[in-house]
């Protein structure tokens, strides 16, 4: 393999793609222009299928679409399209206790709230990058507020209703991860304290309490002090989820000059995870796996979906950035190949996201409440510039 031309061959196709697929099937498709904000529902030409709006995904669409402003090209468009979604986010999506809701009209008329603080954590990073991309700092400032509204809340007793029954306590590795994201993305346009304490505190957490070398696993769900808790949902390992928090560690190793802890850290989950999720028959980043191999309880276990296929292809970039080391080179060839040979529709824009074990397509929808503008986009965004970032290392 030329590494050189291979990485240059990479960092093209995903600008190319970024820039003359996804982001245009979006903009025509999905852009609200009339209400403002993204519709996700969309099928497989674009057409739209439901008005109801997902609330995380106007954040997600608004931190995108500044995203590869400030890190592909200067295009007005795609800064016109994040403040749409951040002016709809502003006007309709936060209750009057600050928390905000899940799904919402085309209007914005409220439909449904849930017990997480997802809507928060994205609207923080879309506030946050569209700052960067403006240099108005209210924006900032609403990023660090929203932030540490959605740690009051998850730090009040009784604030978001409890998932089970009183006395069931557990850990959720979601909430844990997310926020180690968030707080760099924030701490891009903005210095406080509190961003790189929550980092830190959510690395310990995964290392204390999630990480369980008896299973050679990132665990989903934990007791109060890291116990495992041996049913069929606490034995579950979401490789594509652990995927992408080792790539958030990575991120924060390199930007603390490649932190050995921080680094052998997010390695040690990688290649975890990569061993639970690779599917040796027939490729790609399988959905579930449980820690004691027995049969996973979700019905789509087997199943091949978009967004660990793309954290999968961020993460064995910036493991080789770390290490140099071509074993995460050969990953990133074996993921991205198999990734491009299944997910791009080749009939219309943007990718499928849902394919069977095999790689045959499931169902042929571009987008829904949970599949839209986010994690394809996002991979192309941070493909493009982490081969960049490679290249340079080698002249």
């Amino acid at each position: 393999m030329d590494k050189k031309e291979y990485l240059r061959s990479w960092a093209e196709a995903y600008r190319n793609d970024l820039t003359n697929n996804i982001m245009p099937f979006w903009l025509n498709h999905g852009w609200d222009r009339e209400n403002g904000g993204i519709y996700t529902c969309l099928d497989r030409d674009g057409s739209l299928m439901d008005t109801t709006k997902s609330v995380w995904f106007q954040g997600r669409w608004a931190f995108i679409c500044a995203f590869a402003y400030n890190n592909v090209e200067k295009n007005p468009t795609w800064l016109d399209a994040s403040r749409s979604a951040i002016d709809f986010l502003e006007r309709h999506c936060f209750d009057k206790d600050g928390h905000m809701y899940f799904e919402v009209t085309a209007e914005g008329k409220p439909l449904r709230k849930r017990r997480y603080v997802f809507s928060e954590t994205f609207a923080a990073i879309a506030f946050a990058e569209y700052a960067l991309a403006t240099g108005d700092r209210h924006y900032a400032e609403r990023a660090l507020q929203v932030f540490h509204d959605a740690q009051r809340f998850l730090s009040t007793p009784g604030f978001l209703p409890p998932k089970y029954e009183a006395g069931v306590e557990m850990q959720s590795h979601s909430i844990v991860m997310i926020l180690i994201n968030v707080g760099s993305r924030l701490r891009e346009v903005i210095d406080d304290p509190t961003l790189t304490r929550q980092i830190d505190d959510s690395v310990s957490l995964l290392r204390r309490y999630f990480m369980h070398p008896e299973f050679k696993a990132l665990l989903e769900t934990v007791g109060p002090n890291g116990e495992f808790i041996d049913t069929n949902a606490a034995r579950t390992i979401n490789p594509g989820h652990c995927i992408e928090t080792s790539w958030f560690i990575l991120e924060e190793a390199k930007l603390r000059n490649w932190d050995k802890e921080l680094l052998d850290t997010a390695l040690t989950i990688f290649d975890w995870s990569w061993d639970w999720g690779w599917d040796k028959m027939y490729g790609g980043i399988i959905n579930f796996r449980d820690c004691r191999n027995l049969p996973p309880q979700d019905y789509s276990q087997d199943m091949k979906f978009w967004w660990p296929q793309c954290e999968t292809i961020i993460a064995s970039l910036y493991a080789y950035l770390g290490t140099g080391d071509d074993e995460y080179l050969y990953r990133h060839q074996r993921i991205s190949e198999w990734t491009y040979a299944h997910f791009p529709d080749p009939d219309y824009p943007e990718w499928y996201g849902y394919l069977h074990r095999d790689g045959t397509v499931a169902q042929s929808a571009k987008g829904n409440l949970f599949k839209g503008p986010f994690h394809i986009p996002r991979m192309m965004i941070k493909g493009y510039t982490l081969c960049q970032e490679i290249l340079k290392t080698m002249e």
